[in-house]
């Protein structure tokens, strides 16, 4: 895992992630994590390419030992009234801004930064594009933002069990779009998107 040079003298950094841009429905997910300069959280890796019970492992221990973390999302009305790009821009805003400690600075997963102007406080930051395998608090965000993602999808699923959303966690998956031209979408989908709107 590398360090950026651009903030080693601007105290902590905050990593930025999020999950869930893809999806059909369901919200856009991210996290903000402050991990502890002194404690060394074994196993951080791009949420993606661990398993579900390793993610659930490291996800408990990031809340447990990071410095602070936090998490928020832009729901599907707000992707279909701003798009998906600056829907997960609010979130990762809205992450930065819900931590409990404010950052140097901070990195974020891709190629792009969301608005860090807070109040009278303009914060630097830096994308990275694949960060969530290179930097450790972008992938401890990662891990937060899917494995919160995946719960609020589980939470959905027992209300729209007809979508089978704890099963494909609202991508476009097969049997996904099979419900959706049987029951056509609920408030949980996002109808800018193709496949949705094509149901409506």
């Amino acid at each position: 895992m590398q360090q950026s040079t651009l903030f080693e003298l601007r105290g902590l950094l905050a990593g930025v992630d999020e999950a869930g841009r893809g999806p059909l429905a369901g919200p856009v997910v991210a996290s903000a994590v402050i991990l502890r300069p002194d404690d060394h959280i074994e196993g951080l890796a791009d949420s993606k390419k661990l398993s579900a019970r390793r993610r659930d492992e490291l996800a408990r221990a990031i809340r447990e030992r990071s410095l602070s973390w936090s998490v928020a999302w832009a729901t599907p009305a707000e992707i279909d009234e701003l798009n998906i790009l600056a829907a997960t821009m609010l979130a990762m805003r809205r992450a930065i801004e819900n931590l409990s400690v404010m950052p140097g600075g901070v990195q974020v997963d891709g190629n792009r930064l969301p608005n860090l102007s807070f109040a009278d406080v303009k914060l630097e930051g830096e994308a990275i594009v694949g960060g969530d395998d290179k930097v450790a608090s972008i992938s401890a965000a990662s891990i937060i933002a899917k494995t919160t993602r995946d719960g609020i999808m589980e939470f959905l699923d027992r209300i729209h069990p007809e979508y089978e959303f704890a099963r494909h966690k609202g991508y476009g998956t097969q049997v996904h779009c099979e419900r959706l031209r049987q029951h056509g979408p609920c408030e949980q989908h996002r109808y800018s998107f193709a496949p949705v709107k094509a149901a409506s």
